[in-house]
């Protein structure tokens, strides 16, 4: 029997775009529209990746720590970055965009739709925002995740993300080989069988290894 998604181990996985799969960008809906977070949003930004409000107030102290050490000494920029997709009442419902971390390698961050508007296509044409507002020069594109957001996975490797390979990055552990088994019983066999997998350029693990925060 399936584990409930919340039992899933929080199991590192790393992912690299070398190049855009443009057939995987999709339109947003004219019902929703993207806009940036504004300074009076942060409560909100830092609530998203959590899907009840008792775990948004439980780790609270952790996104203002985040934040802090991540973006604080370049807030402006940060505020001009994070886009959120918000429906017809202005309300955010979704939320991702692209940090430069370590000042040396781009970055996907906190890509996350809310529960109650998943299964909308609304991930994937935020995704396509995000990536399309990318040039040539700005890849390889990285980002962090774990085994229990198993379909946006799916997503990313139908952008072309690969997953990547080598043991450590930085001062965290690559759980790929604990983690592979996990997304085979979640994924759909398609999107399963699609993983691709590659090794870092030593570029990404200078950068990383080069700070002892975890920026993505």
């Amino acid at each position: 029997m399936k584990k409930e998604i919340n039992e899933i181990p929080d199991l590192n996985i790393f992912m690299m775009c070398s190049k855009l799969s443009e057939s995987a960008l999709s339109e947003l809906s004219e019902d929703f529209h993207v806009r940036t977070c504004r300074k009076d949003e942060f409560d909100i930004w830092a609530s998203f990746p959590f899907d009840t409000e008792e775990e948004a107030k439980e780790y609270y102290g952790f996104m203002v720590e985040y934040f802090n050490n991540t973006y604080a000494d370049k807030e402006d920029l940060f505020y001009q970055k994070c886009l959120f997709i918000c429906d017809k009442n202005e309300k955010p419902i979704a939320t991702c965009f692209v940090w430069k971390a370590y000042n040396k390698i781009n970055t996907i961050h906190w890509f996350k739709t809310l529960k109650g508007y998943e299964g909308l296509g609304i991930g994937r044409a935020l995704l396509s925002i995000v990536m399309k507002g990318l040039e040539l020069k700005d890849y390889p594109i990285y980002l962090h995740t774990q085994p229990a957001s198993f379909r946006a996975i799916g997503l990313y490797s139908d952008f072309g993300f690969e997953i990547l390979t080598d043991p450590f990055y930085g001062n965290r552990t690559n759980d790929i080989e604990e983690c592979l088994p996990i997304l085979e019983e979640y994924m759909t066999k398609k999107s399963f069988k699609k993983l691709q997998f590659t090794k870092a350029p030593e570029h990404f693990k200078k950068s990383v290894n080069s700070s002892n925060t975890q920026q993505f």
